[in-house]
């Protein structure tokens, strides 16, 4: 279930989706790429013969250029090369004048820059943003000394012999196409295209001199909104904290790449640096503050408590509960001091989501947070309250229409306040909730929904808002889900999808990596090589104790190791018990009573699966509800009560039928078709019975085909050539004999009459 609280944290430097970051003491200054930035600025405002369609493309570049790092000479130049090819040529052109001549080249070009000023129409008039960016690049060079100047010109030729030195002469001349009609689509895909193309060479290009002030500012917003929203198309980790240590080298006090640096060390899980960082990033601010107030919502009061929150919030996703409880306690004391509701607010919310973590009954101040939330005008900080009371009622059993129903007053809270990251969550939330309750269908309609919704749209970066832990949560619901109905080959192409869109080095990477291997797990049991399926439950525990626990017991009741089955299963017991984990106890339960029934314990396992039963129907387990009549009705078939076992059957098939997986499908016929044989041993019409349960047993073997489970599938060809061979039907005994052959020689001897788990 996705994490609700996955963004209750005060970042400062986000307001309203705008990071905001400042360089202190770091101004512009002239570079050889600033130079060729010019150089292109300058061909556009005096260039008569572009096209509309390359002075868009142009446009779209203007700002991330001027914002961006420095790039190398042949980077800059493919990019504008992609846009127009022309203009590449002639900026290249000038380039090579400018280098191939005398330093009064470099000077006469600047001496020409301030032309366009004079009318006051022109792109680089003095209030736009390439005259802007050229009068900051004037004002550097003129007070530049002359032995300052002279170092820029021998900087510009090198800068332009690194890339280009090895083409002697003057460049050459692309081709010049002079047909160029494309339609509105052709023109807005080659736009999008060429912006991104920049995005990653900005995020490739070598860093050789400090960024100035817009560099650093654009550079922080970017990475820290791609990091909130499309994690992907950030820098990876160690990349992008080699540039924070670059940018901290010249800038020690520089408040706001620290807090970024933060952020990155919470990519990796690193407890240490994340810490260092978000301390220095608050000891900076409070250095830094301008009043030095101690109370109010300015001055370093206010950063020192919300300091204290976000070490809180730091200690709580490290599993570190006391020390995220003692700075809790620090972070209310401050906001009470200074009477700051909306501190105490956040405050709350971290205190009942740590009470949560801690498995301790949180409903009371979950309801107190919501109310509090609503009467201060805080509709994030409520719609996060009720759905997490939300979370709390589906684990505490609550039904589902109830949990429906404040979900909807959420997602009307949503809309109303355009809160789009809440709406991906309250989806999500939906999805897994139903698919806890055993409702596949509708878990795939709600996972749909937000696939397909319309907000999901471009937002700024060239970004798109479902590439966060919602989206990857639906994804991996919904490759779970088509494994279940055996289409494997779409499957992959999910995970495929997902490990393309979230990189391991991501932080929601996790999840589609416990669900690969959870596939990978299923399909080398249902095959029969459990060999296979061993490694696989180590790499599972890593990412989650209990499921790793859980699978580690059922490959050792696999091979037949029961006594050691046994003690891991009650152990996993032990540990679900403590953390109220109602699906895991009863999964444990249904496995423990398979294992009475290996030593013929079929009586045995009848309180225990009962005790299952009453679990899962309080808790509106539908699917495990199900499971668990399959169990009950096998162990009263094996007590000599075939009748009673069907009767109890038609009341699971229906929810199998509707919702099920392939595999519980097929588990459900063939208990059904033994049942059928049972019952028909001493009536007249025993030979109606015989028939029916082949048509069952038919129906089994398709989905057992489908699954790949090998298993199961020998037992019914099995079963179906006793049952032809009692009803004379000579050749499909044979065929199913030579089908149960070919299976029985891929798996390990079988031992017949035991129960199909």
């Amino acid at each position: 279930m996705a994490s609700v609280h996955e963004s209750l944290y005060f970042n400062p430097m986000m307001t309203n989706g705008v990071v905001h970051a400042n360089v202190f003491g770091i101004k512009d200054w002239v570079t050889p790429y600033k130079i060729s930035v010019l150089v292109l600025l300058d061909e556009m405002t005096i260039s008569k013969r572009m096209t509309l369609l390359e002075r868009r493309r142009l446009n779209k570049l203007i700002l991330p250029l001027q914002q961006g790092p420095d790039l190398t000479l042949r980077h800059f130049l493919k990019t504008v090369e992609e846009c127009s090819a022309e203009t590449a040529f002639a900026v290249k052109l000038r380039l090579h004048m400018m280098v191939v001549g005398e330093l009064k080249d470099m000077e006469s070009f600047f001496d020409t820059l301030p032309n366009p000023f004079s009318d006051a129409e022109s792109e680089a008039s003095k209030t736009s943003v390439v005259g802007l960016f050229m009068r900051h690049m004037l004002l550097a060079y003129n007070k530049l000394s002359f032995s300052q100047v002279y170092k820029l010109y021998t900087a510009l030729q090198r800068y332009y012999d690194d890339c280009l030195g090895s083409q002697p002469g003057p460049p050459t001349a692309p081709p010049v196409d002079a047909d160029m009609e494309l339609s509105e689509m052709e023109l807005t895909s080659t736009e999008d295209g060429a912006e991104g193309k920049m995005d990653k060479e900005d995020d490739e290009a070598p860093r050789r001199c400090p960024l100035s002030q817009k560099q650093a500012e654009y550079f922080l917003a970017r990475q820290a909104y791609l990091l909130k929203n499309d994690e992907n198309k950030a820098l990876k980790p160690a990349a992008l904290q080699e540039e924070l240590n670059n940018m901290l080298k010249f800038n020690p006090d520089f408040a706001e790449a620290h807090y970024l640096s933060y952020l990155n060390s919470m990519r990796v899980q690193d407890v240490f640096i994340s810490t260092h960082s978000l301390l220095h990033y608050f000891d900076r601010l409070i250095l830094t503050g301008g009043d030095g107030k101690s109370n109010g919502d300015e001055g370093y009061g206010r950063s020192l408590r919300y300091a204290a929150l976000n070490l809180a919030a730091l200690h709580c996703r490290f599993g570190h509960y006391q020390q995220a409880e003692l700075a809790l306690q620090e972070a209310i004391r401050i906001a009470q001091e200074s009477n700051d509701h909306v501190c105490l607010q956040h405050c709350l919310s971290w205190l009942y989501t740590l009470e949560q973590m801690k498995g301790s009954d949180s409903s009371v101040l979950t309801e107190d947070s919501v109310k509090m939330a609503a009467h201060f005008g805080l509709p994030y900080l409520a719609s996060l309250g009720i759905q997490s009371l939300v979370q709390q009622g589906a684990t505490g059993g609550k039904a589902a229409n109830m949990l429906m129903d404040a979900l909807k007053d959420t997602d009307i809270l949503h809309w109303k306040h355009s809160l789009s990251e809440l709406i991906d969550i309250s989806l999500a939330q939906t999805t897994s909730i139903w698919r806890m309750y055993g409702k596949s269908t509708m878990a795939l309609q709600c996972a749909q929904v937000l696939l397909n919704m319309n907000s999901l749209e471009q937002v700024d970066f060239g970004v798109q808002q479902n590439n966060t832990e919602a989206f990857a949560v639906v994804l991996c619901h919904l490759a779970e889900l088509h494994a279940e109905q055996g289409l494997f080959g779409a499957s992959s192409e999910i995970l495929k999808h997902l490990k393309e869109r979230f990189p391991p080095h991501t932080q929601h990477a996790k999840l589609w990596m416990l669900c690969d291997l959870k596939i990978q797990f299923e399909r080398a049991m249902n095959d029969g090589k459990y060999h296979l399926a061993e490694p696989h439950v180590a790499a599972i525990a890593a990412l989650d104790q209990m499921e790793g626990l859980y699978r580690k017991g059922l490959v050792m009741k696999a091979q037949n190791q029961t006594t050691d089955a046994y003690r891991v299963l009650q152990r996993l017991q032990l540990l679900c018990e403590k953390t109220k984990c109602t699906e895991m106890i009863i999964r444990v339960m249904l496995t423990t009573a398979e294992l009475h029934w290996e030593s013929s314990g079929f009586s045995t396992a009848l309180p225990l699966l009962l005790q299952a039963l009453v679990l899962a129907r309080q808790h509106h387990l539908q699917a495990l509800a199900s499971e668990t009549i399959l169990h009950l009705a096998f162990s009263q078939l094996m007590l000599g009560v075939p009748e009673q076992a069907l009767n109890i059957l038609h009341e699971a098939m229906e929810p199998i039928l509707a919702h099920g997986a392939l595999l519980d499908k097929g588990r459900a016929l063939l208990l059904v078709a033994k049942c059928q044989m049972a019952v028909s041993g001493g009536r007249e019409d025993r030979r109606t019975g015989l028939e029916q349960a082949v048509q069952t047993l038919d129906e089994a073997a398709a989905y057992f085909s489908r699954m790949g489970c090998k298993d199961r599938l020998r037992d019914t060809h099995y079963l179906q050539a006793r049952l032809h061979h009692a009803l004379g039907h000579t050749a499909q005994r044979n065929e199913c004999a030579l089908l149960f052959r070919m299976v029985d020689q891929e798996l390990p001897p079988a031992r017949y009459g035991l129960p199909d788990g």
